[in-house]
């Protein structure tokens, strides 16, 4: 045994230790439950077209939770089951622990790069500088600054030694907040200057402004929570078993805003000819065999961009 685990063991408190690893990955499973349905209902809304990007997408994201929740079960069952009573072993921090910090550094990039590609979509035909900041920003930050920070603690190798980086978990996740911020207040200002004066069309993006807000709050919390107590609690792994969930609650949060209209179940007729007919606005399709008398009671037509400027965008955010 050497002097680092003989200096570790005694200080070691199973419960708030290996116990709150244990608790940290059962609510991962549950919320890789929570992925597959969220997977589940996007697959099935678009199960008429063939493969698209979002859908690949989707796989991707599927693929790396499922790689982190096995890590992370791996390394539960490595501690708890496998070196059963052997204290020493318990100082030291198993590969799949390690792996796991590496799909972090997958998803969570991935799905920020994926917001400012939404962003992109929504200021089409409007504004071009607002995107490219929040692409350079997200690149700083969440690439730039979070990928190093987590290659620093990567390379250690002892629990213990994690107490002297905790600069690097505070770097990292404040990062990821501020973009998660950054992102969701821009996706906000866009949608509620995208107001069309149609009181259908403005409830929807009201609510989905407030589905975006919910969404990014959320892994804002996660990541701020896990701050807090890798600060109060050091000597503790609750800070790591919350950064078993954090990954979590970024796919969820992407994959459920693509099912956004799904959940808020918004009118069916926001996108529907029936709608624009109702409000003047509907692009008239001619049939054959129409009288003339029929014709005549049709709508005005419209040129078809200034239809597409109604729903743009809801089917930006929401392809």
């Amino acid at each position: 045994m050497s002097s680092s685990a003989q200096d570790a063991i005694p200080q070691l408190n199973l419960g708030s230790t290996f116990g709150a690893l244990f608790i940290g990955v059962i609510f991962a499973a549950v919320l890789f439950g929570l992925t597959n349905v969220q997977v589940f209902i996007y697959l099935q809304a678009h199960k008429s077209v063939g493969i698209t990007f979002l859908k690949l997408v989707v796989a991707w994201l599927w693929i790396c939770d499922a790689l982190h929740l096995a890590f992370t079960v791996y390394s539960v069952y490595y501690y708890l089951v496998v070196n059963y009573a052997n204290l020493s072993a318990l100082t030291e921090i198993v590969w799949s622990l390690r792996m796991q910090l590496v799909i972090n550094v997958l998803i969570i990039p991935t799905v920020h790069f994926l917001y400012v590609h939404r962003i992109w979509k929504v200021s089409k035909g409007r504004s071009r500088v607002l995107p490219v900041i929040a692409l350079c920003i997200v690149a700083a930050l969440s690439s730039g600054v979070g990928i190093p920070l987590v290659w620093a603690q990567y390379q250690v190798s002892s629990f213990q030694g994690l107490i002297g980086i905790e600069w690097s978990t505070y770097l990292a996740l404040g990062a990821a907040t501020f973009v998660d911020i950054l992102i969701a207040s821009t996706l906000c200002y866009l949608l509620a200057t995208s107001r069309t004066g149609f009181s259908s069309t403005d409830s929807f993006l009201t609510k989905l402004m407030c589905y975006i807000i919910s969404t990014g709050c959320l892994t804002s919390v996660c990541s701020l929570s896990i701050i807090i107590t890798c600060a109060v609690l050091p000597t503790t792994f609750v800070f790591i078993g919350l950064q078993f969930l954090v990954t979590k609650l970024y796919v969820n949060s992407f994959i459920a805003f693509l099912n956004a209209r799904y959940y808020i179940q918004a009118n069916p007729a926001v996108d529907s000819p029936q709608f624009y007919e109702r409000h003047g606005v509907y692009h008239a399709e001619l049939r054959i065999g129409a009288s003339q008398d029929e014709e005549c009671q049709k709508p005005r037509e419209v040129p078809e961009d200034e239809v597409m400027h109604i729903t743009q965008p809801i089917q930006a955010v929401m392809p």
